[in-house]
């Protein structure tokens, strides 16, 4: 179980069982305004909560949690994406690397830069497991999302595909 204090009362940790329900509302109502905004990367069956209970069950799960109430989730994962085996470009390094999934932010506390605080505490988790190298990926109409990573310095590497189509990919070295 991992668990960094950050500021303010902002926790970032290991997901738990008991926050299921708040992560299942958090990405419903991402899902929503994707699909009222007309975005393609997320539908009404991904992500739910079959894959949530999977990343907890898997301790890929984390999130931040303000004074006790779940704000943001996403997947950490560090045994790396099969997707990102082939990329039309070029990532910035080969070695071991993290990856966040299914990022998403409550529709409450948006534009506050917890994005942001959630990237940076992944970035610290990876560094105290010895890896250096961050990727991500997302639909080219996610613009909130290409814009958090731009602020975040990633590099832009190309694209990689899924079976639902490609998605830009993108590589930090920490």
């Amino acid at each position: 179980m991992y668990n960094d204090t950050l500021a303010d009362g902002l926790i970032f940790r290991t997901a738990t069982p008991k926050d299921l329900p708040a992560i299942t509302e958090i990405l419903k109502m991402a899902v929503k305004r994707m699909l009222e905004q007309g975005k393609q990367q997320w539908n009404e069956n991904y992500p739910n909560e079959t894959h949530i209970q999977a990343d907890i069950e898997n301790g890929t799960g984390y999130v931040l949690d303000l004074n006790g109430k779940v704000v943001a989730y996403g997947a950490v994962v560090f045994d790396g994406e099969p997707a990102y085996s082939y990329i039309t470009g070029a990532w910035l390094a080969d070695r071991p690397y993290v990856v966040v999934h299914r990022l998403a932010v409550s529709q409450q506390q948006e534009r506050r830069g917890l994005g942001r605080d959630f990237l940076k505490a992944v970035e610290h988790l990876a560094l105290s497991r010895g890896v250096d190298a961050f990727r991500v990926d997302t639909n080219y109409d996610n613009y909130a999302m290409l814009h958090l990573l731009e602020k975040s310095g990633f590099s832009y590497c190309g694209e990689i595909y899924y079976e639902k189509g490609s998605r830009k990919a993108f590589e930090k070295l920490l």
